[in-house]
């Protein structure tokens, strides 16, 4: 996660080690992983050794934690793919689900809050979105959609059905303008989005933390380098994984250093620094690569169950 300014490394990490050096002295009871780049391989796949881990983990004990920055229903089907009950934190720790769609827990955007940052940003970004807590084409609405980007056009498609395009998407946080639309928007935002190069979206997200009510938002940036496609996501002041899993393990009374984390991009960093035993994937971005964090192999080579099989079940 990349909050304040760039390149976001954390201070006082430890300094490089194995995964075989890190014999936890307290048992591991909260297990937090990330979806992409640590769950799944790079087909968007379980590997079986991950699956065989986090069930044998459980078995033992663990209470199993999802922690992403996918949305509840891009999340929940890879939730069910796993042989064991888990909670899903999603959209980067705004809410709190069951796997079967409960809410546990909420960090909703101030509906004015929301609409100021659309109006503020409109004159040098492309495309946004506002999206809610809700299972139609409501969830995400849009303004300025290019359908045809070439290297966006995929993630476009992939939400297609819960996608509502409006000319100017402030309209959908403005409560006198609410009867008059297609849908009704009467709860908070989860988040606020947006989606570019990487380098328009580092710039975007210091064009925010200018605004004189940046305090009361958080910033995410998740970067695919290889594609130069970016997530920059804003959700509501204090909200990221790392503050949810700390309210979590809190509410479970779970000591940070009996919870594990495992995580590849910079939306986990904060989540890898609340936890006594922080993993990196071997397919990190540099920023956690260089934290000095233990790291675990690729997400192509089962990394997350190797990274199990050390710090919980061997």
């Amino acid at each position: 996660m990349r909050q304040e300014g760039r390149p976001g490394v954390i201070t006082n990490a430890p300094s490089a080690v194995s995964l075989a050096s890190r014999t936890p002295a307290d048992p591991i009871r909260l297990l937090a992983i990330d979806i992409d780049g640590t769950l799944l391989d790079s087909a968007g796949q379980i590997p079986e050794a991950n699956l065989r881990a986090i069930h044998a983990a459980s078995e033992r004990g663990v209470e199993v934690v999802l922690a992403t920055g996918r949305t509840f229903h891009h999340a929940q089907p890879v939730a069910r793919k796993l042989e064991t009950e888990v909670v899903l934190m999603v959209s980067n720790g705004a809410l709190v689900k069951t796997r079967d769609g409960e809410t546990l827990a909420t960090r909703l955007v101030p509906r004015e809050l929301a609409r100021d940052l659309i109006l503020a940003t409109r004159p040098v970004r492309q495309g946004a979105a506002i999206i809610f807590d809700r299972s139609d084409a409501g969830q995400y609405v849009w303004e300025r959609i290019d359908w045809s980007h070439p290297q966006r056009a995929w993630y476009y498609e992939r939400n297609r059905i819960y996608m509502t395009e409006l000319a100017a998407l402030d309209e959908a946080l403005d409560e006198e303008n609410d009867r008059t639309l297609p849908l009704t928007f009467e709860a908070a935002p989860v988040q606020v989005a947006f989606t570019g190069g990487v380098a328009e979206m580092r710039r975007l997200a210091d064009h925010v933390r200018a605004l004189p009510y940046a305090a009361r938002l958080t910033l995410t940036l998740t970067e695919y380098e290889e594609r130069d496609f970016s997530l920059f996501d804003v959700t509501a002041g204090g909200c990221s994984k790392g503050a949810t899993l700390a309210d979590w393990a809190a509410t479970r009374h779970i000591n940070p250093s009996e919870v594990m984390a495992v995580g590849d991009n910079l939306n986990d960093q904060d989540m890898l620094a609340f936890a006594g035993h922080p993993v990196v994937m071997g397919n990190a971005v540099p920023e956690l690569r260089e934290a000095g964090w233990p790291t675990t192999t690729s997400h192509d080579k089962a990394g997350l169950a190797l990274a199990i099989t050390a710090l919980v079940l061997t």
